[in-house]
């Protein structure tokens, strides 16, 4: 089975020319703050990191960053890790960069909308999910055409402070990353919510409920990670004939009504909104 390249959360490598010459981040929220962490904790000179929310936490004052500080003369990369609707107004903001990175990490906004923005600049576009938050994120990403190989690896060794990476082959991939990745850890949290009530339904107690469910989600998932069969056999392996799991499967996998055509409609819903967003929809 294909694989695409994945390359793992290891220890950075040099930083010396972001900290010589700077990295500007600018939306400092869950997204942003999780990959300002990873990054400090890899290497990142705080006096390097100009970072721009004028609602910056609390937990970042004093920490030796430079907080709404004016931007330094061509710094080594700059990550713009605001929603899509507030691009328009941070673009607006930002002044002309000389050998610049410039990396995106907001759904729905084009590469276009960059190039128009940064004429000439090497651009990186960047989808990663909330759970690298924890360092356990997924990051798919997409240069273009002013984007050297050692622009993409500089990217991507600034993703991995979060979790994985892939690199994708064309960015009308991207819409559908975001429907299934990006927006998948909703998906899982409220699979867990609908698995504990579940539970309560079948005479269980709400915080044990709640307990098990989370636990054999997130079980599950290590174990997926980390065996190298195929998730179908994974559950055929775990599924004996006229059992338990598979009476509870015969409903799951109902061709008509069951999780697979949810799943379809709900990823589909989510890329198509992308492409709303891609086109400059509210």
């Amino acid at each position: 089975m294909h694989r695409p390249r994945l390359t793992t959360g290891e220890r950075m490598g040099d930083f010396d020319d972001i900290n010589a010459r700077g990295l500007v981040l600018v939306g400092c929220g869950r997204m942003g703050g999780a990959m300002l962490t990873g990054w400090l904790a890899r290497g990142l000179e705080p006096g390097s990191a100009t970072v721009i929310d004028p609602k910056i936490a609390d937990g970042w004052k004093g920490r030796g960053l430079r907080l709404n500080a004016p931007l330094p003369d061509d710094p080594a990369v700059l990550v713009l890790a605001v929603k899509p609707q507030m691009m328009a107004d941070a673009l607006g903001g930002m002044p002309r960069l000389g050998e610049t990175l410039v990396i995106s990490v907001a759904a729905g906004t084009t590469i276009a909308t960059f190039e128009d923005a940064f004429p000439g600049a090497a651009i990186v576009r960047v989808m990663p999910n909330t759970p690298a938050a924890i360092g356990q994120g997924i990051s798919a990403m997409i240069g273009n055409g002013a984007a050297t190989e050692a622009h993409l690896d500089l990217a991507e060794t600034l993703m991995r402070a979060v979790g994985r990476v892939v690199r994708l082959d064309h960015e009308d991939q991207m819409d559908a990353v975001t429907g299934l990745s990006g927006s998948g850890p909703a998906y899982v949290f409220h699979l867990i919510e609908a698995m504990a009530k579940a539970g309560e339904a079948q005479g269980l107690p709400p915080a044990l409920s709640l307990e098990l469910a989370r636990m054999t989600v997130a079980g599950a998932g290590a174990l997926a990670i980390e065996d190298d069969e195929d998730p179908g056999v994974l559950r055929e392996n775990v599924t004996s004939p006229g059992g338990t799991t598979a009476a509870g499967l015969k409903v799951l996998m109902d061709p008509e009504t069951g999780l697979p055509p949810l799943m379809a409609r709900t990823v589909a819903a989510a890329t198509e909104r992308g492409r709303e967003l891609g086109r400059g929809g509210k």
